[in-house]
């Protein structure tokens, strides 16, 4: 794991900063940012100059390096005025970062070019997210290069510091979700939350095996059935808020998936180290509660197993029971993650009585097929808070679509001879079947929402702030925007 362990903030003049780069920002109108203003007007008009030249244009993502009195100015493009938004922020500083650990530049510094608090909370997240590298299994550190902290001057504001901590907490769920199978197993899940428990004085509860097959999780059970590996049912809870409902959060474990008997193809199944992404969402939010510690009462829940095949493995035709009662026919050992998930649904609805429950998997191919990489989809029961998932969406740029749960969906997971069944209709709406199946195991009149975010937890296009061929850390920044933190 390797991002910057702190931000500083100073209100130095920038010819007293001792930094080896400092960046500045210009507006596509060809206007300065106060700090890259200064400069020019100390300099002979050196940035007005290479306005002129055609140098400097001030387009989103654009960025130029020019030399004054030997110090390096990184002239980052922030688009339109009027059209700076935090999302830009984010990534432009996310750039800066990315262009230090590149250039391998110890001492980098960034003017607070921010409108208002929120692209201040955005430039501290923008910080952290570009300066991440996964480099825990390349021996040769002599290639390597690590940037230590970040400098934002002439700000006070304590937004930094916040977006500092969330865009930590995301880094983290990041480096647990890039760890390989045989590294981030259910029992190093529990020792993440353990650990995050300990930082935010949370209860945690780790059901063993033998333990959530007696307490009646028939499905989480039968899925582990072909792993050596010891499954675990996690939870935390946190508990700061006063007579409040808790938010329940509900994360897919799967830290390794093969398919059990309804097995993989080959090609690409290393990937499926990434199957455990819901659980490092749902660990990512909790690892930012402990560091913020919101006055709220929040339960984060994880179901946690391998799903490999053998002769101990479940079978495609068994019939599983959930732990609310339901019966599940088994049509495809490979549409397991709905299955784990079912067992957590139910306890989650049994045992608390939510504000409302957010889950998150890794569910289904078909979500890429239907949104790429570009979009989570997601399905609910109820109309004001898929709403207010969407306004929080808007706000943190994260985008999701929905997907309706319509009845001729819900029929299309009725089993014939048990309750229902894993799988909907053969090649029809898949992501949608998947939403259906887990309805079933939600609590009467408990809003729920369901976040297959299959495309967005890893592989999408590579930018400021997500680096090439790393898990995501999707959808914890809009979850703390819900929750109000």
């Amino acid at each position: 794991m390797a991002y910057i362990s702190k931000i500083n903030q100073e209100k130095n003049e920038w010819s007293k900063i001792d930094s080896d780069l400092i960046a500045v920002g210009i507006f596509e109108e060809k206007t300065l940012t106060d700090l890259a203003n200064q400069i020019d007007m100390e300099n002979d008009k050196i940035l007005t100059n290479a306005i002129k030249t055609g140098d400097l244009k001030g387009k989103v993502g654009e960025q130029n390096l020019i030399y004054v009195n030997q110090t390096r100015v990184l002239v980052v493009g922030l688009g339109k005025r009027k059209k700076l938004n935090p999302d830009t922020i984010r990534k432009a500083s996310g750039s800066v970062s990315r262009y230090a650990v590149k250039q391998k530049i110890s001492s980098a510094s960034i003017e607070c070019f921010c409108m208002d608090s929120i692209q201040c909370q955005a430039m501290g997240e923008g910080l952290v997210l570009g300066s991440y590298q996964f480099n825990n299994y390349k021996t040769d550190k002599s290639k390597l290069f690590e940037l230590d902290s970040v400098t934002v001057l002439n700000s006070e504001s304590e937004m930094i510091q916040k977006g500092f901590k969330i865009g930590s907490s995301i880094c983290d769920a990041r480096d647990i979700a890039n760890h390989p199978g045989n590294i981030t197993t259910p029992t190093r899940l529990s020792e993440f939350a353990e650990e995050i428990a300990d930082e935010g004085d949370m209860n945690l509860k780790v059901f063993e095996r033998e333990e959530f097959t007696e307490m009646g999780m028939g499905a989480l059970a039968g899925v582990a059935q072909g792993t050596n590996e010891p499954p675990k049912f996690i939870v935390l809870e946190y508990n700061k808020g006063r007579d409040s409902k808790p938010i329940v959060l509900v994360g897919k474990g799967l830290t390794f998936d093969a398919g059990g008997i309804s097995i993989k193809p080959a090609a690409s199944m290393d990937e499926m180290k990434y199957d455990m992404c819901g659980s490092s969402t749902v660990l990512g939010i909790f690892k930012a509660i402990a560091k913020l510690k919101p006055s709220i009462n929040a339960v984060c829940i994880v179901p946690s197993t391998e799903n490999l095949l053998g002769g101990n493995a479940y079978k495609p035709g068994d019939i599983l029971k959930a732990y609310n009662g339901k019966t599940i026919e088994v049509l495809n050992t490979d549409a397991e993650g709905r299955l784990i998930l079912a067992d957590a649904l139910s306890y989650a609805s049994k045992h608390y009585e939510p504000e409302y429950i957010l889950d998150f998997a890794t569910l289904t191919g078909a979500m890429v097929i239907t949104l790429g990489h570009i979009a989570t989809g997601i399905m609910g029961t109820d109309e004001k808070l898929i709403e207010k998932v969407k306004n929080s969406a808007e706000n943190t740029f994260e985008k999701v679509w929905e997907l309706p749960l319509w009845p001729e969906f819900l029929k299309q997971v009725k089993s014939e001879i048990a309750d229902v069944k894993n799988i909907g209709a053969a090649r029809q709406a898949g992501t949608i079947a998947g939403g259906a199946f887990l309805k079933e195991f939600v609590g009467d009149n408990i809003p729920w929402v369901h976040f297959d975010i299959a495309g967005t937890a890893w592989g999408s296009e590579p930018n400021s702030i997500n680096p090439k061929g790393s898990a995501t850390g999707w959808g914890i920044r809009l979850v703390l925007d819900m929750m109000k933190i």
